[in-house]
């Protein structure tokens, strides 16, 4: 699972920087500024959690039986794709009821960050 965590930490990191560089030179002009900030915030905790996901997958190279790093992986993946996935989307012309999954990626962010704390702290 290391590996295929590390691929999708690297394919992550390549969409971030895609995506932001399209936010930041072709939306400027093309959405109001509340939504470009919407738009940021998905961007910045994209990259947050691309991070986060490479740390996972070095961690689980080290330590593949760890059950609880991969439960990481997975709540990191789905924060990503919940949290800058729903504000890329308002900005972008979505519904406005896509806000009410924001929070749901971020607790997913929150369960993977806990994961991580708690292999951790079981890591001898």
């Amino acid at each position: 699972m290391a590996k295929h965590f590390l691929f999708l930490a690297g394919l992550s990191g390549l969409l971030a920087v895609a995506i932001g560089a399209f936010g930041a030179h072709g939306l400027k002009s093309k959405i109001d500024a509340e939504m470009l900030v919407v738009f940021q915030t998905g961007v910045q905790y994209h990259f947050y959690h691309t991070f986060a996901l490479a740390v996972v997958a070095l961690v689980l190279f080290k330590f593949p039986q760890a059950s609880i790093f991969h439960w990481a992986g997975f709540a990191f993946l789905l924060g990503m794709l919940l949290f800058s996935g729903s504000l890329y989307a308002m900005a972008l012309g979505g519904p406005r009821w896509l806000g009410l999954v924001t929070p749901l990626g971020g607790l997913s962010f929150m369960v993977g960050w806990l994961c991580l704390l708690l292999g951790a702290s079981r890591l001898t």
